[in-house]
This record gives C-alpha cells, structure tokens and sequence, in this order.
C-alpha cells in the first residue's frame, strides 16, 4: 500500500505534565508537540529513555490526555482508546490464562464478532506472524519472541487504522530482536499499515523507519526529523547498504553528547554503530 499525503494523526502543541500529589511543581515530560503522520507512514520515535516517547504514544492510544494541546485521528480528537489504534507493549500483556489463539481472538471477540468469523480472522494473523502449530499453546509454553509475535497479530486483528510499538523488542536478546525487526519490516510491507513505533535504539529505527522523529531529553521536544532513503522490503541484505550505515552514523553522532549528558543507557546499546 502506497503512502498518501493525507494525515492518519495530527499532534498539535501537546504538552505533558506529570504532578505529585502535595508538590507545588510538576514534571514536564512533553512540551509543545507538533507531528502530522501520513496515513502508510512508519514512523519511529527515537530518543534517550524519559524522553517522553511512551508518553506520547499513551496520549495517541488515548491511555492519558494531554495537558494541553489535542490529538486528531483522521479529523477527531481522541478522547479515549479506540479500536481503531490497538497497541503493542513491552512486555506483551498476553493474558496467561488464554491460549494464543484465544489471545488474539479477544479484541474480535469484544466487538461481537461471531466465533466461527473470529477464529478465521485469528488464524490468519496467527500465519501471517509465523506461529502457525502454536495456536494451542499458553503464553508461558512459548519464548519471548514467539509472545511478542501472537501480541502482534492481536493487534493487528482487528484491523486497525493504526498500529502503536511502544519498544515492543526492548526485554528481548539481540539476536531475536533482529529477526522481530525483519518480521516487522514484512508484516508491514505486506499490510501497509500506519505505525508509530517508540524505540531507543538508531539502528532499529533506520532499520523499520521510512521517518525517524527524533526527541530531545526531558522535556521531550521534537529536535530533528529524518526521511530514511532505504526501499521496502527491508532484508538482512539492506543493514550493509551505504545509506543505512551512513544514516546509522549520523543519527549517533548526533544524538550522542545529549545521550551521554543524561547517562541514558542507549550510548551502550548503539555505540556499534
């Protein structure tokens, strides 16, 4: 599916504090965000960790409000969660006592769709993420990369507008968050779905991105904004491409006198690159 110019999300001026109870003075997490994001784009959010990039993703998933400034999706202001944006986390919230293929049938189920329907629905996303023969098993029967996997396909089930990754590969070990990034890269290919993707890592970003927005430490601000010159499908084949190591270099030469001044931990991460 070919990108528009027409936007899926409009950030106008959003700000974000969060007060304790009985303190004078909050903590500023957002300030004075403006983003529109064209519907087929995918769009990373790369910055230090506190930045705000979770923060904000909340505020799309309509978890939290702004306090100041609104989200519209397509020309609505989110109020609230929506199916129509559905969010995959960190740390799966798969629900233990289903089964995969009960998991990813939930969200199709609370929309009263018929078993017999859902059940097609679920087993097609369950194929489309490589989990075919483990529709049976519980959460606690599979890896962490086959349960980010059905988490996945939970959410793209009930066929949203937009996908929402909030560091969905952060609790994973390296090697299974490079084929995670190669399976996301092709389910997106393949689904041309409007995403929102929430990362620290550079290379992930170039990797996944056809945009990186790239966010300053607390208060989190757009700094900079980077279109990725790299063509779909990404492969293994296109992190040896010269666009992509060079785009790889100049965001971390960029980034990394912010990142060391707040001793984020993402200097170790990338410093490879």
């Amino acid at each position: 599916m070919s990108e528009t110019t027409e936007p899926h999300l409009v950030i106008i001026n959003v700000t974000r504090e969060f007060r304790a109870r009985g303190k004078a003075r909050g903590i500023l997490a957002l300030d004075g965000i403006d983003l529109r994001v064209p519907a087929g784009q995918f769009c990373l959010l790369l910055g230090p960790s506190g930045c705000g990039k979770s923060t904000l993703l909340n505020i799309i998933a309509g978890f939290i409000k702004p306090t100041t400034g609104k989200v519209l999706h397509e020309g609505r202001e989110i109020s609230g969660p929506d199916r129509r944006r559905t969010v995959v986390f960190q740390d799966y919230a798969l629900f233990p006592w289903m089964t995969v293929q009960q998991n990813v049938e939930f969200g199709l189920k609370s929309q009263g769709i018929p078993s017999k329907e859902r059940a097609e629905i679920a087993r097609h996303f369950i194929s489309l993420v490589h989990l075919n023969g483990f529709e049976d098993r519980y959460p606690h029967e599979i890896s962490g990369g086959m349960k980010q996997r059905a988490a996945i396909a939970r959410a793209l089930a009930p066929n949203p507008d937009i996908l929402l990754m909030d560091e969905p590969f952060g609790a994973l070990d390296a090697q299974t968050r490079v084929l995670l990034q190669e399976e996301v890269a092709r389910i997106r290919a393949e689904t041309g779905k409007t995403v929102l993707f929430v990362t620290h890592s550079i290379e992930e970003a170039v990797f996944l991105g056809d945009r990186i927005v790239v966010m300053s430490a607390r208060p989190g601000r757009i700094r900079a904004e980077y279109t990725v010159p790299l063509a779909h499908p990404r492969t293994p084949a296109t992190r040896r491409l010269p666009d992509f190591v060079r785009l790889t270099q100049d965001l971390w030469e960029s980034l990394k006198p912010e990142w060391q001044d707040g001793k984020d931990d993402a200097g170790s991460v990338n410093s490879k690159n």
